[in-house]
């Protein structure tokens, strides 16, 4: 348990620090104040209109980078130091998540992927490593490396395994979306160079945070296979 204890603790530091510096960026890149005027509201809803998207509103939500495209009511939701600022940071985070919109318009197939997925990971996420570890402890307290202890942990294992495949799916679709957000940005000269830097900068940091949780995801699934099917030999 210690090494898994020393791995959580290392995914967990690097998490951290990519979190942290991405909250740095966004604070810097939020004092480079957009030349055109545009708040991060009025740069989603032009995108939105730029790709003939007209059922889907652009409403504020609470709290700081909490922004995100919600399928299911069709609402870029951008946070408070988003939605109504003028700056790179702000202009790069409300074109990401119109990107979002862009790809479920165009039924973007890893977007759809995801979306599926979604149920199954939201009911097993959080229970599987209990699970595997309940069935480890059975194993181990019976001293039978097979057995219904073997099945509850494999169950865990599967169950564990959804969520990572979900964590690298998430990947292609947070790349793209940001890439999108890029692309149209420069092409409707929508920033000056030096804004287009920022966002860029500020949204490769983003992404990070998606890189490190699905390395994080893998190296725990691997770490619990190891000690389930290691066990029986």
């Amino acid at each position: 348990m210690m090494t898994y204890y020393i791995l959580i603790g290392a995914i967990a530091l690097v998490s951290w620090l990519v979190s942290n510096q991405l909250k740095s960026k966004f604070k810097k890149y939020s004092q480079v104040h957009l030349r055109n005027g545009m708040s991060g509201a009025e740069i989603a809803q032009k995108m939105l209109d730029d790709h003939g998207i007209r059922d889907v509103k652009v409403i504020s939500t609470p709290g700081m980078l909490t922004d995100h495209y919600n399928p299911k009511n069709k609402t870029v939701n951008l946070s408070e130091g988003v939605y109504s600022q003028r700056n790179a940071a702000a202009a790069a985070v409300a074109a990401h998540e119109c990107g979002h919109a862009v790809q479920h318009a165009q039924a973007y197939e890893w977007l759809s992927m995801r979306s599926k997925l979604v149920p199954v990971v939201s009911v097993t996420s959080g229970m599987s490593t209990w699970i595997v570890f309940g069935g480890i402890a059975l194993m181990a307290a019976t001293g039978v490396t097979g057995g219904i202890g073997f099945t509850i942990a494999v169950i865990g294992l599967i169950m564990m395994g959804f969520a990572t495949l979900f964590s690298f799916i998430t990947l292609p679709v947070e790349y793209d979306a940001s890439k999108r957000a890029l692309v149209w940005l420069k092409q409707k000269h929508m920033v000056s160079q030096e804004e287009y830097a920022g966002a860029e900068d500020a949204l490769k940091w983003a992404a990070r945070t998606y890189l490190v949780a699905a390395v994080g995801a893998l190296a725990s699934l691997l770490y619990w296979g190891l000690q389930v099917f290691g066990g029986r030999d």
